[in-house]
């Protein structure tokens, strides 16, 4: 008989977790099975297990206690219509036969008879079910129509009736709000029903002009990235070969899942535990390549929540002229991103209100830390304060309103603060035979998607293009490949060329954005020249800045910042309408503390022509050029020849 967890009271009312032999954990962290979001539950507050055939509930030493029918426990044996709180929830443990519910209790992950696999059938594991996971599983479902059969996994889903759906902030998923740029070449790749569902009216912006990534004319496109989970995953629900577990994959518990099916593919991101726990398949990142002087290089960048009362022009104008910010967002909504001096990132952390002790969970996990009615930016995971805010006369503060008084946010219009980190790793291979055919198995490949092959993203938002490349190109390849049989490493030749032509690509632009080389050879970290520019004026040089020469150092800055402006608008100007004159830039950036327009100024301006070069194009290596045929000449004595 099949027990259940019920939420009574809370965010997690009116859904249901049926308990079986694995723990069941309550807590504030997000990795917990039920996440509970009031700050008096701990990070890992309860847990039930299964002894002796029962389901006991264990307090895990929270600070403020659980409770079950009213009653303090630290250990409890759960019988039905046990009440347990947890903070402020309240949930039911009941028997299923008991429980009303919508669950739709065929698509439940039980225990299944063995019956012999269909031949025919191209079995594949997911784990990982975001955009990149869910897209490859719709293009391959349509590719293979009843030839193919996907099992997704994601800890961040949740079912709703018979459905899967996204878990919410009150959940614990709290980045789902961030845009992101889909260039032309992606979006065109993917079906027509994916399209559909995903470009409807007003629900993408078109702030980025077209360039050499579009193509067919079609420009880059700005789209929130809840909205592309949420509409793939809705497709995935109403396609009978995908089937959907709302539930973290285990490589060490699910290892005989890796050897069942002929393909395990992870886009689980960049801290993949699949990936690492295969590491001896795939091999060891390097990081060496990307270094400076012996160290690896890294990026924090300070992803602030806004709406911009910019107009689009405006801000791309603002944003491609500086290398300190870049507003990614639809129609005024979505990140600023700040990159970060390394003093600066080293005071990206929250406070404890309550043990008074200092956490990075911004900068570590990252965290997304959202403001209150006091305007205090509250970590909802682990009940955290953002410090810098506390300290409203810090430098990094201060910092931090200029960048929202650059691109016209208001004060009240910053809602969230997050913090992301960009570095970059060169991968060896991303395909792998996991397992040989035998009697058992039937020959399991595994592959890299997404942040789990390519975590090398010049900023915030600009990852999902090489990651739908590489689910449309491996969907490519299965299609070609499967014939019923066992696979070969030469079937994924051209999969694994087209990755590494992607990996080529994206790090070769994030290495760009990330460093600058000057007139004399010499490479510098970006982030290196914007914290040298707080330090005060540097030795002026030849060229724009000898007007600037005799001018009051913020006047010089300003001066040269316009000059690069016009060089830019007059670039762009063919291909972005509305971009603003001499008059406005300069009311706009006078307005800005001297100092801010000196990091802006020494930044320097996005190198567009390689930052923005050309997509890596992985139709080259899909190609299928008909073999020619070219009969033989006929000999004089062939009957065939005309008389």
């Amino acid at each position: 008989m099949l027990s259940v967890i019920m939420g009574r009271i809370g965010p997690f009312a009116g859904q249901s977790v049926v308990l079986r032999d694995a723990p069941l954990t309550f807590g504030r962290k997000s990795d917990n099975d039920i996440v509970i979001v009031s700050v008096s539950a701990s990070r890992l507050h309860a847990e039930i297990l299964v002894e002796d055939g029962t389901y006991v509930l264990h307090d895990r030493d929270s600070r403020n206690g659980t409770y079950v029918n009213g009653h303090p426990v630290t250990r409890h044996e759960l019988t039905p219509g046990d009440t347990i709180r947890i903070g402020d929830e309240t949930f039911l443990f009941e028997t299923q036969e008991a429980v009303e519910t919508v669950m739709n209790l065929s698509q439940l992950a039980l225990p299944r008879p063995q019956v012999a696999a269909d031949p025919g059938i191209l079995r594949i594991t997911v784990t990982g079910g975001g955009p990149v996971g869910l897209a490859f599983a719709l293009l391959l479902e349509k590719a293979l129509p009843q030839r193919v059969s996907v099992t997704l996994y994601d800890g961040r889903w949740i079912r709703s009736g018979d459905t899967v759906v996204w878990k919410g902030e009150a959940h614990g998923n709290v980045r789902r709000q961030q845009v992101v740029t889909v260039q032309s070449r992606q979006y065109l790749a993917l079906t027509d029903e994916m399209r559909a569902a995903l470009f409807g009216d007003g629900q993408f912006s078109e702030m980025w002009p077209l360039g050499p990534d579009s193509i067919e004319g079609q420009p880059p496109r700005n789209i929130r990235i809840a909205h592309i989970e949420d509409r793939l995953l809705e497709l995935a629900n109403s396609k009978p070969a995908i089937r959907l577990v709302p539930k973290r994959f285990d490589p060490e518990q699910h290892e005989h899942l890796i050897t069942r099916d002929h393909v395990l593919v992870i886009c689980e991101g960049a801290r993949s535990r699949t990936r690492e726990h295969l590491a001896d398949r795939f091999g060891v990142a390097d990081a060496s390549i990307y270094s400076l002087n012996g160290e690896h290089l890294q990026d924090v960048v300070l992803g602030l929540r806004v709406k911009s009362r910019l107009t689009d022009p405006m801000s791309v104008l603002l944003t491609v002229a500086q290398n300190r910010f870049l507003l990614n967002s639809l129609r005024g909504e979505g990140f600023l991103n700040m990159r970060l001096t390394r003093e600066e990132a080293s005071n990206v952390i929250g406070i404890d209100p309550v043990r008074q002790v200092f956490e990075e969970c911004i900068a570590a996990r990252p965290c997304v830390m959202s403001r209150q009615e006091d305007n205090e930016f509250v970590c909802p995971t682990h009940g955290t304060l953002f410090l810098p805010a506390l300290l409203r006369n810090s430098p990094l503060w201060k910092r931090i309103q200029e960048g929202l008084r650059l691109f016209g946010v208001a004060d009240d219009d910053l809602s969230a603060i997050t913090a992301f980190r960009l570095d970059m790793v060169q991968r060896p291979r991303f395909t792998a035979q996991l397992a040989r055919p035998s009697g058992e198995c039937p020959g399991t490949y595994g592959f890299l998607l997404g942040d789990a092959a390519n975590a090398i993203h010049f900023w915030p938002g600009r990852g999902l293009n090489s990651g739908l490349a590489s689910a449309v190109s491996l969907a490519r390849t299965l299609t070609g490949a499967w014939h019923g049989h066992p696979m070969r490493d030469a079937d994924f030749i051209r999969h694994e060329a087209a990755m590494s032509m992607l990996q080529y690509r994206h790090k070769s632009r994030a290495w760009n954005a990330m460093v600058a080389t000057d007139n004399r050879g010499a490479t510098r970290a970006i982030k290196d020249i914007i914290h040298r520019s707080m330090e005060g004026p540097q030795p002026e040089t030849k060229g724009a800045q000898a007007r600037a020469k005799c001018m009051p150092s913020a006047a010089g800055d300003l001066e040269l910042l316009l000059d690069r402006m016009r060089a830019i608008r007059e670039r762009l100007a063919p291909r972005l309408p509305g971009l603003p004159d001499d008059q406005e830039l300069w009311e706009h950036l006078s307005a800005l503390a001297p100092a801010t327009l000196r990091t802006l100024q020494e930044s320097g301006a996005w190198d567009t022509l390689i930052v923005g070069g050309e997509e890596a194009d992985i139709d080259l290596f899909y190609q299928q050029d008909a073999p020619v045929f070219v009969p033989a000449a006929p000999r004089a004595s062939d009957p065939r020849l005309p008389a």
